[in-house]
């Protein structure tokens, strides 16, 4: 992902820890904010994931550590559930000042909490989504709960969680026992909700999915991570949690009718350090290419040489219907089938030349309706005249150079 370091200021002028992602083609039309799991940061595998499946669709996304955690400034016993309130309250200023307010908060356990009661304070806000979130923010206590009595007791304690040693005050059980979220859901009439959990989670169960989704007003929706741990360790649930927010968002955001600002290309594709899951926006339109297990990818796309299959393909079918509509002929479908591979080609005759081996794509046709065997054999001609086909067996030359230091502008927003 195309990833910015930031840093801004909280209410109490800490600084914390930010990375601003945004889509390939860095044309976001709406900006969001990524709330981590309690003890957690904003570099967690999930989120990372969660993020780039919304850079996708077009939304940029600020995922930041709170106060004390990660990379962020500040002590962590000196935080509570108000504080992390506070700080995203803080990332949205940031970005209403910097680039554009927020549209959609995101939030992960504890983080999902805190979304749900930062969204009143920001009225920028139409969308809510969280992920293995509990109802009540004291649910957290029970991570710590053979140390209450000393908390209590002593004003503090070191606790272990997930094998890391924190500091937890006695202000700490004080604050998230005085916060109720159920008068917030009440009052959420102006913002939707998308309620993910798994009825397998340990840590928070998914009856805490059932009360915020009682309490909630509508538009409210609820999806099962079927199979999900608490963390989404699995990458594909991490995944799939991304894609439905980011599919589900569409109904409560205002996306421009017109194209967005023109980038200098029209095809952006973006690879990071690791794996071969790769982000391509097309316009406005967001794809995904990978490689198969086999050759070490996570299959989350289909390759490169698929992705060329499919628009030949797709220019076949639409070149067909093209003729076929002006002709008036009634063709119900055109179906085309293709694979690819590479042989070596009949008139070479030094067959243990590598040079001898070139690349076909093999493409079996089927047109739907009532046709004669004419109108399909002018079809199949036709099809064989597709533009992307023509492109293919014609002469092609590819020109690259680096990228210049002012190239491919940076815009904020659509116009």
């Amino acid at each position: 992902m195309h990833t910015q370091k930031v840093t801004f200021s909280n209410q109490q002028g800490i600084a914390l820890s930010a990375r601003l992602e945004l889509p390939v083609n860095q044309l976001p039309h709406t900006y969001a904010i990524f709330a981590h799991c309690f003890t957690c940061n904003k570099n967690l595998q999930a989120v990372r994931n969660i993020s780039r499946a919304l850079n996708l669709k077009g939304i940029a996304v600020l995922r930041f550590d709170f106060t004390g955690l990660g990379e962020s400034e500040g002590e962590f016993a000196e935080t509570n559930f108000s504080t992390n309130v506070q700080d995203l309250v803080a990332a949205a200023d940031y970005l209403e000042q910097h680039y554009q307010a927020p549209s959609l908060l995101v939030g992960h356990s504890l983080g999902g909490a805190a979304v749900i009661a930062a969204s009143g304070r920001i009225k920028s806000v139409t969308a809510v989504a969280t992920i293995a979130a509990p109802f009540n923010p004291a649910h957290v206590k029970h991570l710590f709960t053979g140390d209450l009595e000393h908390i209590v007791s002593q004003g503090e304690a070191e606790v272990n969680i997930g094998g890391r040693p924190f500091k937890v005050k006695k202000q700490f059980l004080e604050d998230v026992n005085e916060h109720n979220l159920n008068k917030v859901l009440n009052n959420m009439e102006d913002k939707a909700i998308l309620i993910l959990h798994s009825p397998q989670d340990k840590i928070v169960g998914i009856e805490n999915a059932t009360d915020i989704y009682k309490a909630a007003r509508h538009p409210k929706s609820f999806v099962s991570l079927d199979g999900a741990d608490h963390l989404l360790s699995d990458k594909a649930d991490s995944v799939y949690a991304g894609e439905l927010i980011g599919c589900w968002i569409k109904r409560y955001i205002e996306i421009p009718e017109k194209e967005p600002l023109k980038a200098e290309k029209s095809v952006a594709v973006r690879l990071g350090a690791e794996g071969f899951t790769t982000e391509i926006m097309v316009r406005k339109h967001g794809l995904v290419a990978d490689e198969p297990e086999s050759v070490g990818g996570n299959d989350f796309g289909p390759s490169p040489y698929e992705l060329v299959a499919a628009g030949l393909g797709a220019c076949t079918a639409m070149t067909v219907q093209m003729y076929a509509r002006r002709k008036k002929w009634l063709v119900k479908e055109v179906i085309v089938n293709l694979d690819h591979y590479k042989d070596y080609a009949e008139d070479m005759q030094q067959v243990e030349d590598p040079k001898s081996k070139i690349d076909y794509f093999e493409r079996v046709v089927e047109f739907v309706g009532d046709l004669s065997a004419e109108q399909r054999q002018r079809l199949l001609e036709i099809a064989n005249k597709c533009p992307v086909h023509r492109t293919m067996e014609g002469e092609i030359e590819v020109k690259t150079r680096l990228k210049r230091e002012n190239d491919f502008p940076m815009e904020n927003s659509y116009s």
